[in-house]
């Protein structure tokens, strides 16, 4: 009996990311999540710019394609002409929580009908290393090479903490993909974003702390320990709105 398969949603095609990098993961579940819920037919992802701006290539399923930080935006616009759509922005650090923050406030302020998956790992990936809003007190980057200080560079931002200030998201969550138990948590967790949206055409954003093996310097099951251990002391997992 065959108990365990690619879902038909992510497509038979080798990733492009780099050993370790948990993007894989989290299209996985996406993926897992969409064909569970039988909204394949329905759904449309937007990506920006970032490492996972060939999303298309994975998830078997109408994609859009967005400017830096403009996913939002464009989110907003394909659910007010498609109000029976459902759609997800798929965005990096660098992307929501620098460029594209304007975007990201507003469009949790106006509570549009949009699920937002959110990948922290504290660094730009796709430019080779630069310090992101999310990065580390302390952690090296290629324009932090004696690590983010804090009188200099300021605190890392803490998305979900702000943006549950707001009246307009209905659900605002923190997950990681650290470890098996954080993995099939962070599953039930996009879930419940998916079906608010569904259910109750409500905003719904998750952040998921996940890896960048090839620009923290580290080997996979190291970042992997990372996560769990370091970042989650700057980035607590939780509900955050609910």
């Amino acid at each position: 009996m065959r108990v365990f398969e690619r879902p038909k949603v992510l497509k038979d095609k080798v990733f492009h990311y780099c050993p370790g990098c948990t993007h894989g993961i989290v299209h996985r579940l996406v993926a897992e999540i969409i064909e569970e819920m039988d909204i394949r037919e329905r759904t449309v992802g937007v990506c920006p710019v970032g490492c996972a701006v060939l999303a298309y290539d994975y998830l078997d399923i109408d994609m859009q394609e967005a400017s830096h930080g403009r996913a939002p935006a464009v989110a907003t616009g394909i659910k007010r002409v498609l109000p029976d759509k459902v759609v997800f922005t798929y965005q990096g650090d660098g992307d929501l929580a620098a460029i594209g923050m304007t975007e990201t406030v507003h469009t949790a302020a106006r509570g549009e009908p949009l699920t937002v998956i959110f990948i922290n790992n504290a660094i730009y990936g796709m430019t080779n290393g630069q310090m992101a809003p999310t990065t580390l007190l302390g952690q090296r980057t290629q324009t932090t090479p004696y690590g983010r200080n804090a009188a200099k560079e300021g605190y890392p931002i803490k998305v979900c903490e702000m943006l549950a200030t707001l009246d307009g998201p209905s659900y605002i969550a923190r997950v990681s993909v650290g470890s098996y138990k954080s993995i099939l948590n962070a599953r039930k967790v996009l879930r419940e974003a998916f079906r608010r949206q569904i259910e109750e055409n409500a905003y719904a954003l998750v952040e998921v702390l996940s890896t960048c093996p090839t620009n923290w310097g580290m080997k996979p099951r190291d970042a992997m320990d990372w996560i769990e251990n370091e970042m989650q002391e700057t980035f607590p997992v939780g509900i955050f709105k609910e």
